[in-house]
């Protein structure tokens, strides 16, 4: 069995719709996070957000895009390309900065799509308003990507993620009104979390129809409250046998409809007290699909669970 047959690619799902390979490029606005104004923030998050692979905070969006591109299309001829507003919280921040930093985006030679990184507490109308004015302008596409992480509500306390699942439902309705594509992240090894944690958050993206998801095995970076956990032996991870069945599990009640960015994290090592079990996030993919081939299992399998399916018993 091949990879794109155990699961719906992004890569050949931006190829299908922008008709050849797309890139995105790594925006870092000059931000911060609700979460850490009223705290410190989840409990891994490292200081420097997610931004390992993007520029510096302070150039300006088009420069950040501008001197990227120039790279990836060197090295790729790459033609298209996603601009990414990747860290912190990208609509956390007065509508009017919000404004400046989109068109920036959206004056940008050969930018196709706009995805804009956030937290499902931090949607509102009036911003998803002005997103649709700019697609319809521009004819750049929007997708919106919520950190959701987890369905269980007593892993996203223990992370100090600051909402619960009632807030990225609400804000997944109101981006379903303006048909931005959506894409949620999700990590599924947790502390405290299961593999029945898995499937159920599987489940819930499956019956909210979201489009995109993308899947972090769990790293810790140093000096946060969870690295803390880790090293002095509060809390313990699950093996890398067993993300790799909650990754199978995840994958096979999905629908098939919706789309798989990643499957492992990618970080750098040295940033991390834990990260992908010691092994690079590659051979864990070839180690996955194998896993997957092996036991004849694949997208969507097990996606029978919804359109009253108690019924199909009568």
């Amino acid at each position: 069995m091949k990879e794109k047959l155990v699961y719906n690619k992004f890569s050949d799902y931006l190829k299908i719709k922008y008709g050849e390979k797309v890139y995105k490029l790594p925006v870092n606005l000059p931000i911060t996070c609700p979460n850490r104004m009223n705290g410190s923030g989840c409990s891994f998050c490292a200081e420097v957000g997610t931004g390992f692979e993007a520029m510096s905070s302070s150039a300006k969006v088009k420069e950040q895009l501008t001197s990227t591109k120039r790279k990836i299309s060197e090295k790729y001829h790459a033609r298209k390309f996603i601009a990414y507003f990747q860290n912190y919280t990208n609509t956390f921040m007065p509508l009017e900065q919000f404004k400046s930093y989109i068109w920036e985006a959206a004056e940008t030679e050969d930018i196709v799509e706009i995805s804009i990184s956030t937290r499902p507490d931090c949607i509102r109308e009036d911003y998803l308003t002005f997103l649709k004015e700019v697609e319809e302008k521009t004819n750049i596409q929007m997708n919106v990507e919520l950190g959701l992480q987890t369905v269980n509500y007593h892993t996203l306390d223990f992370i100090s993620r600051g909402h619960g699942l009632a807030e990225f439902i609400d804000a997944v309705t109101m981006i379903k009104k303006y048909d931005f594509s959506i894409c949620t992240h999700m990590i599924l090894n947790l502390p405290g979390d299961t593999i029945r944690d898995s499937i159920e958050g599987s489940k819930i993206l499956s019956a909210l129809h979201i489009d995109i998801v993308k899947l972090h095995s769990l790293y810790i970076p140093k000096n946060t409250r969870l690295s803390k956990a880790y090293e002095d032996g509060t809390i313990t991870l699950c093996s890398k046998e067993e993300y790799i069945r909650r990754l199978a599990a995840f994958l096979e009640h999905l629908s098939p409809d919706i789309v798989v960015e990643r499957l492992f994290s990618r970080i750098p090592e040295k940033d991390a007290v834990f990260s992908n079990w010691g092994t690079s996030w590659w051979k864990l993919q070839d180690e996955f699909l194998q896993f997957m081939n092996e036991k004849g299992i694949y997208q969507g399998q097990k996606y029978n669970y919804l359109n009253g399916s108690a019924l199909n018993r009568l």
